[in-house]
């Protein structure tokens, strides 16, 4: 698609979702946007294949137009997204992430439903239950009423609900039926009290059947839902009933979602990954990506890599393996910043990877002092300077990662 035919789409400055279509209008991917304007103008930049991923490049080539939805919030194209992805399951959308890791929102099926979050790799969606071996015995096997997702940001996904449950309060895992005591969520408004038992079975259902609609990007159902039972009170002349519909339906459509609008901007932002090595005296070696995007941990896309090529200590060794491996994945999302964990040699073998991929990537290394606390950042100073905050960030997260991952594996390793 050329990018002639975007200047003369007309897209608007305002939230909404985009499809890039291929021939017979096939949707290739579906994105969501803050301004659907800017968003899809980021797509035709020069540098988008190093940005994004080749595979996100190839993709707008392949597309011959291009179509949007406008939608009334952030929120409510974050919701809509993730529910056309999985019904239309576009095929770019599908390979550029691998999604067992994503997070998805679950309502439990039972007389007054739990809304949770919850991993994909945690939920047989065949069955529509949750796996016996990822979870508690307490939670396994237990029957789904319905599944949302998976969403790519944990972070988008939290504020969501977070606004969400302001106006629809529900029952989550910490609310359990039957307390002689209200749950904390109860005395802060986020629980119907389901806990106490002062909310109607039927009354209750109603508010999933709302927040099922809510979730799956039909805002304006809501809307129209609450509107009719508003309507019905006031003529029974029950004002404050009706009153507190009122200030729903007023919340829903005037949602505050700034902290979604500034996570929705990751194509232009800077994405640091970070990588470190954990063995014991060269047994059971693994290495870790980390990533940071504009400055947040993004852990869905955290990476694991089990050393296949060294059983002896070779920290160098694995470093330059398991980077090989993380850049033959071209449908992942491409760092600005990569970090390695250790001196010139870890940096030196970072660099003519990079140099060797022909990758337009800044390549940093930290080095710690005795305590293991960062002394200096190695590389190109102005970038060091410019995301030292980040970069420490990253580079804590994949140590921190690395031992977590190594201590699991050498348990596993002591059992067999």
């Amino acid at each position: 698609m050329k990018k002639e035919y975007i200047q003369k789409k007309k897209l608007p400055d305002s939230p909404g979702l985009y499809f890039f279509l291929g021939k017979n209008k096939k949707i290739l991917y579906i994105g969501k946007a803050t301004s659907l304007k800017d968003r899809v103008k980021s797509y035709f930049a020069k540098d988008i294949g190093s940005v994004r991923s080749p595979l996100i490049q190839k993709m707008t080539e392949d597309a011959v137009s291009l179509d949007f939805k406008k939608t009334n919030s952030v929120l409510e194209a974050l919701l809509l997204e993730a529910d056309l992805i999985k019904k239309f399951t576009p095929p770019y959308n599908t390979k550029e992430k691998d999604d067992k890791s994503f997070n998805c929102i679950i309502l439990t099926d039972e007389d007054f439903p739990q809304l949770l979050i919850k991993r994909k790799k945690d939920i047989d969606i065949s069955t529509s239950t949750l796996i016996t071996n990822n979870l508690s015995a307490d939670k396994a096997g237990s029957k789904l009423l319905t599944i949302y997702g998976p969403f790519a940001s944990s972070t988008q996904l939290k504020v969501a609900l977070k606004i969400i449950r302001k106006i629809f309060p529900y029952r989550d895992e910490k609310c359990k039926l039957n307390s002689k005591r209200p749950c904390f969520n109860y005395s802060i408004g986020l629980c119907p009290g389901t806990c106490i038992g002062i909310i109607e079975k039927h009354c209750y259902a109603k508010r999933i059947k709302r927040l099922m609609l809510l979730l799956s990007g039909k805002v304006s159902s809501v809307v129209a839902d609450l509107e009719k039972d508003m309507k019905k009170l006031a003529g029974k002349k029950e004002f404050e009933a009706a009153k507190i519909l009122r200030d729903k339906i007023y919340a829903l459509e005037h949602i505050q979602d700034i902290a979604l609008i500034g996570e929705d901007q990751k194509v232009s932002g800077i994405r640091i990954e970070s990588f470190d090595i954990a063995h014991f005296g060269g047994k059971d070696m693994v290495g870790v990506m980390t990533v940071v995007n504009d400055g947040l941990i993004d852990n869905a896309e955290y990476k694991k890599f089990i050393i296949q090529n060294f059983s002896s200590s070779n920290d160098t060794g694995a470093l330059k393996e398991v980077l090989e491996r993380r850049f033959k994945h071209t449908e992942w999302l491409m760092p600005q910043v990569l970090v390695v964990d250790g001196g010139p040699l870890q940096l030196s073998v970072a660099e003519k990877i990079v140099h060797q991929m022909k990758l337009d990537i800044k390549v940093l290394s930290v080095v710690k002092d005795e305590h293991h606390k960062p002394r200096e950042i190695l590389g190109d100073k102005e970038t060091a300077e410019k995301y030292k905050k980040e970069i420490l960030l990253s580079n804590a997260e994949a140590h921190r990662f690395a031992i977590a991952f190594h201590k699991k594996k050498r348990r596993k390793s002591f059992l067999i």
